[in-house]
């Protein structure tokens, strides 16, 4: 899977063109590593890695990754997104996305018992010694329980037909 998982990221145009790889996937998802190397693909006119790239490299991780943590019992989507540069990039530029256990366990008991939530998920990019925080992305993730989202859904069709 975490192979999968890597090269499928890497070799999707979609991700490509973000000019970001993913580097490192532990065999269980959980802990996912990318890298931004700064090129003249992604430069901006002052010669730092432009932000657009920076929020592109890290934007589909979290959602997809969680995705395939919690299962086709859930819908996942992406809700909400905040970056906030911190200073410019004239460096690769590495990101961490890592779940806990704890924080799986918690998401299903609480969808359990909610049928639909959000969680807040916080990357940095950082250099390679991961000291200097050059941007930060904030992401909010709607999770609901499938079957419960497509009654959701339904309803929703059902009263905008009317």
């Amino acid at each position: 899977m975490n192979l999968l998982f890597k090269y499928g990221f890497n070799l999707s145009p979609m991700y490509r063109r973000t000019t970001a790889r993913i580097v490192a996937v532990h065999p269980d998802l959980m802990h996912i590593e990318i890298k931004l190397a700064k090129s003249y693909r992604n430069v901006n006119i002052v010669g730092t890695i432009f932000g657009g790239s920076m929020f592109a490299a890290v934007d589909p991780i979290p959602m997809t990754q969680l995705m395939q943590l919690l299962g086709d019992q859930y819908v996942v989507w992406d809700k909400a997104a905040q970056i906030n540069f911190k200073r410019p990039a004239s460096q690769d530029l590495y990101a961490s996305f890592t779940y806990t256990n704890e924080e799986i366990t918690d998401i299903k008991e609480k969808v359990a018992q909610q049928q639909e939530i959000e969680i807040v998920k916080t990357t940095v990019l950082t250099n390679a010694s991961r000291q200097t925080i050059f941007c930060e992305v904030i992401k909010t993730i709607y999770i609901a329980n499938k079957s419960y989202y497509k009654q959701k859904i339904k309803q929703k069709k059902k009263v905008q037909a009317n």
